[in-house]
């Protein structure tokens, strides 16, 4: 009973409704729990675990099984994000050439730290081991912008363009 007071409290009626639209479209089908959980965390954002338990029993499948997807691959999320997600690297070049630095100022200019989220929703904040690109170091992403070279005093102009 306390999980679906939970559920009731951290998503709309019309949200637990979408889920269970989604769950019922794939119910059937083979191998449907990843495309299930990509159109989920579409709809509502992020998948915790009283929707990983809704899913588990929509799709007759355990509990545990839902909760391994999920936490294998990155690109679910077992908590809220934001519109934005901004990713600092922190690989050896980046680091080197202030990566560090550019992540103290942007949680500074957001008041929040690695892996939180903004109060108005419209940023993450989080660091990545190695984007690739060391010779652009230090880099930057946000969504699916990259930004090469990127210095303290650019990062507020940077982050006016995200609404």
């Amino acid at each position: 009973m306390t999980s679906k007071i939970v559920e009731e409290q951290e998503f709309s009626a019309e949200e637990l409704a979408s889920v269970d639209t989604i769950i019922e479209r794939y119910a059937r089908k083979p191998g449907a729990l990843i495309p299930a959980l990509e159109e989920i965390q579409e709809t509502i954002g992020y998948l915790p675990k009283s929707i990983q338990r809704r899913v588990a029993v929509g799709l007759k499948i355990p509990f545990s099984e839902v909760y391994g997807v999920i936490t294998f691959y990155s690109f679910f999320t077992m908590v809220p994000r934001g519109r934005h997600s901004i990713r600092i690297c922190r690989g050896t070049a980046c680091y080197v050439r202030g990566s560090q630095r550019n992540m103290d100022k942007i949680s500074d200019i957001l008041g929040i730290g690695n892996g939180a989220i903004t109060e108005d929703k419209r940023f993450t904040l989080e660091t990545v081991r190695c984007m690739g690109a060391c010779g652009l170091a230090p880099t930057m992403v946000i969504d699916d912008n990259i930004f090469p070279m990127v210095k303290t005093t650019n990062l507020s102009e940077i982050l006016e363009d995200y609404e």
